[in-house]
């Protein structure tokens, strides 16, 4: 019996220090070697500082900047401790009194603006943290932001153009606009 408890305790060992530390200081190595920039939180730099990630999204709601996807997360917005929807169902009246609040937020924010509204400045992602926005969200909001920077509406437009990202690996998903990147790009246009 105690032959049969040491042949235990010594594949409970082993497997302890493959699975607990080797493997993970492996994928780490590995992580930090082939993707440092991803493994490091994907943050973005502006002036010596960091001011935000390539993968989280973060509120923006100063008409001279383009808004982000509404965040579900909870006890404050875009919060990456807490990312989760926010469960509400197609059907739920909660759901549609947080929409039809948000357009109008939205046509408050832009009246002059007639145009439909994209469905992801209403809706948050799955994730609450959604850091892009779909092309069309993002022409949406290029009137109102050229107004309240006072600049031509097709140099805002050539900011957006330049900003987006394609299909990830050419097949997946749609195109998209970093929400952060774009703002950055507006606030280094604004200096020139």
């Amino acid at each position: 019996m105690l032959s049969e408890f040491r042949r235990s305790l010594i594949v409970f060992i082993a497997l302890t220090l493959v699975t607990g530390v080797v493997y993970p200081a492996l994928v780490t190595l590995v992580g930090r070697v082939a993707f440092p920039s991803e493994v490091a939180g994907s943050i973005i730099e502006h002036d010596g500082r960091a001011v935000g990630s390539r993968l989280l999204g973060q509120p923006f709601t100063a008409p001279e900047y383009f808004w982000s996807r509404p965040s579900a997360t909870s006890p404050m917005p875009y919060n990456g401790a807490a990312s989760s929807g926010s469960n509400l169902g197609p059907l739920s009246p909660a759901l549609a009194e947080v929409v039809a609040a948000r357009i109008a937020a939205l046509r408050a924010a832009d009246p002059g603006n007639t145009n439909p509204i994209p469905v992801d400045l209403v809706t948050s992602s799955s994730s609450g943290l959604d850091p892009h926005l779909s092309v069309a969200a993002a022409q949406f909001q290029v009137a109102r932001v050229a107004r309240a920077r006072r600049l031509p509406a097709a140099e805002v437009e050539a900011l957006v153009r330049e900003n987006i990202e394609g299909r990830t690996f050419g097949v997946l998903g749609e195109p998209r606009v970093n929400v952060l990147e774009l703002n950055l790009a507006l606030d280094a246009h604004g200096k020139r």
